[in-house]
């Protein structure tokens, strides 16, 4: 479900109201508001992804601008492992005093419904601060596949059933779900390779050893561009600017197909919402800062920034939609 499916609530309680009152006051106030000598503080910033991957990249372009705004050092750490669980177990059991929050992905609501013994609860155990922002993925091909588009595609599946393959970055990854999602509102006979991660995958479908993929636009375009890659239909609900001659896969016979990669900033359960408010504004202090809004920009992402109470709203969403999909397109950790 898009992210405007969740606007700002129109009442808070008391206490809410205070902590978002006190927030209101700029970046420049925020620092003052964790109490003496916390400024001095790094905020912890747990990542539970690889460095080098999309939303490391991400957050790595604001982490400048997100210390000045907030008036205090940042420090990411990078701890990933098992599509994220490693991470954010660590990022759960943290301080709840707002000086650990961690940045996570889709994968944090695909995980509890492929890994049922994950030690904590996706959405019990987390604050939810803001959904940071959302990047759309493209459905490519290698070029020796005979389809110029996704209906060409399913066509060709279907007459050679068993025949073509689809990689991924990992098993229950986003990028999984997003082609099972394809092959099963199509309805085709698709083999799924996993492998190790993004950077992998692409190498081995522009090397041709597996034939399909559904990846991030931003790493894509420059092959797309080249015809190195073939970009068959992009995920989202409307076109992508950057790739305008492509059409979405809803607009090619599958109109229940909406997909995008979203990050976001959350921290454990129990954070006093003064916290999370200040913490909030400053990633909106951060993100109004030239430097750090077009450098999320160039890296493919369309900022959101929702405010916590419709980011907790939108988790339980997602939550509830992954849920679905993994059910749905049967995946199941090998």
């Amino acid at each position: 479900m898009p992210l405007d499916a969740f606007p700002a609530p129109r009442r808070l309680t008391r206490r809410q109201a205070l902590a978002w009152s006190a927030a209101a006051l700029g970046a420049p106030a925020l620092a003052h508001a964790q109490g003496p000598g916390a400024a001095d503080r790094p905020l912890r910033v747990i990542l539970p992804l690889s460095a080098g991957s999309g939303a490391d990249g991400a957050i790595r372009a604001i982490q400048a601008s997100l210390s000045k705004a907030l008036g205090q050092p940042v420090v990411i750490e990078n701890l990933p492992g098992a599509g994220g669980i490693t991470g954010t177990t660590q990022l759960v059991r943290a301080p709840k005093d707002g000086s650990v929050i961690g940045v996570v992905s889709n994968n944090h609501v695909v995980n509890p419904h492929v890994y049922p013994s994950a030690p904590f609860d996706a959405i019990e155990d987390i604050t939810p601060i803001t959904v940071i922002g959302a990047t759309p993925f493209v459905l490519v091909a290698h070029p020796s596949v005979q389809a110029r588009n996704a209906r060409e595609l399913i066509a060709l599946a279907k007459a050679k059933p068993g025949v073509l393959n689809y990689g991924s970055s990992g098993n229950g990854t986003i990028l999984h779900l997003g082609a099972a999602m394809f092959v099963d509102q199509a309805q085709l006979d698709i083999k799924h390779i996993p492998y190790r991660g993004m950077g992998p995958l692409m190498n081995d479908i522009l090397g041709g050893q597996v034939q399909l993929g559904v990846v991030a636009v931003a790493p894509a375009a420059a092959h797309i561009k080249s015809g190195s890659l073939r970009a068959l239909g992009v995920t989202t609900a409307a076109r992508v600017p950057s790739l305008p001659g492509v059409p979405t896969l809803a607009e090619q016979g599958l109109p229940r197909y909406e997909l995008e990669g979203w990050i976001a900033a959350v921290a454990p359960a129990g954070v006093p919402p003064a916290d999370v408010a200040r913490l909030y504004h400053g990633f909106k202090a951060a993100l109004a800062m030239p430097e750090a809004r077009d450098a999320l920009v160039a890296q493919g992402y369309e900022i959101k920034l929702t405010p916590p109470d419709a980011s907790a709203a939108f988790f339980r969403s997602e939550l509830a939609r992954m849920g679905q999909v993994v059910k749905s397109a049967s995946v199941k950790m090998d």
